[in-house]
């Protein structure tokens, strides 16, 4: 919502002010269409040539995470946070054969049930399952300092892959000012060939070349670019969950007590999504 207000913010003070100081929009309105199309179209070719299909898929799906913002809340983390908690636990009192159905087959597992949510995140299920499968393999022997980095690994590969949308958005982003100028110098092109026109029409024919340099850069530095810082932090604060998972196993793994552990579950939690000790000390007792 709040990124639809700065939108809105932008071309208000942008074609409001313009407005405000005499400025005729009718000239900007008249080339506008055509422009757009040629600058919108040419980045979006240029975007086509230059990225895959998943990125191109990434960058579709980025947008309703720009104006959806986060999906995951307090309470997602809570959950994270006794979901695997409670794997821990039954590795701890019944061992590791006893976690062998859960991470085989987590849609029929009683306690990945029990958070449909977290369900339908498969980096997360694969996250946690991929680590456990690796305790029942190991029968409880892995050294915590080499699954945290077999972890770290994985985190730096699907965060790799999940900011290639924002990479694809940036390079968009650079290039429309210049292809703003090709428009431009298109319109220039345009004007030369009516150059025995009387000044009225010449006056309009350069105006109108000149708008496609100004929504070359309107549309780089008061759209695209910031659609994609925004996507960058949605992304990062979503991600915060996957290294949720990764403390609490690690920190199981090396023997910490449950208050420790706890506290290494909360740390990387930006704090208006951070539960407080409490709130996940009293849960994990009910569990």
């Amino acid at each position: 919502m709040l990124s639809i207000v700065g939108l809105v913010v932008v071309m208000a003070a942008v074609f409001g002010v313009f407005v405000l100081h005499g400025g005729d929009l009718a000239p900007v309105i008249h080339a506008a269409p055509a422009e757009l199309a040629s600058i919108g179209g040419a980045a979006i070719g240029a975007m086509l040539v230059g990225n895959s299909m998943n990125v191109i898929k990434g960058v579709a799906s980025g947008f309703g995470k720009v104006f959806g913002g986060p999906k995951y809340k307090k309470q997602d983390y809570l959950d994270t946070i006794f979901l695997v908690s409670r794997l821990m636990k039954i590795l701890r009192v019944d061992g590791p054969v006893a976690l062998e159905s859960h991470v085989e087959n987590p849609e029929s597992s009683a306690i990945f049930g029990e958070y449909p949510k977290l369900l339908k995140d498969h980096t997360l299920v694969h996250l946690i399952t991929d680590t456990v499968r690796l305790m029942v393999i190991s029968s409880g022997t892995l050294n915590a300092y080499a699954v945290e980095e077999v972890m770290d690994n994985g985190l730096k590969a699907h965060h790799h892959h999940a900011m290639e949308p924002v990479t694809a958005l940036g390079a968009m982003a650079g290039a429309c000012p210049a292809l703003g100028i090709v428009a431009c110098v298109l319109g220039v092109v345009k004007t030369m060939g009516s150059i025995d026109q009387p000044p009225a029409v010449l006056g309009a024919l350069i105006g109108s070349a000149l708008v496609g340099t100004f929504m070359g850069v309107l549309l780089a530095y008061g759209v695209i670019e910031p659609i994609s810082f925004r996507l960058k932090q949605v992304i990062e604060e979503d991600s915060e969950i996957y290294v949720v998972v990764k403390q609490i196993i690690v920190a199981t793994l090396h023997g910490h007590p449950q208050p420790l552990v706890i506290e290494a579950a909360r740390s990387g939690i930006a704090h208006h999504n951070q539960p407080d000790f409490g709130e996940v000390f009293d849960g994990l007792r009910g569990k």
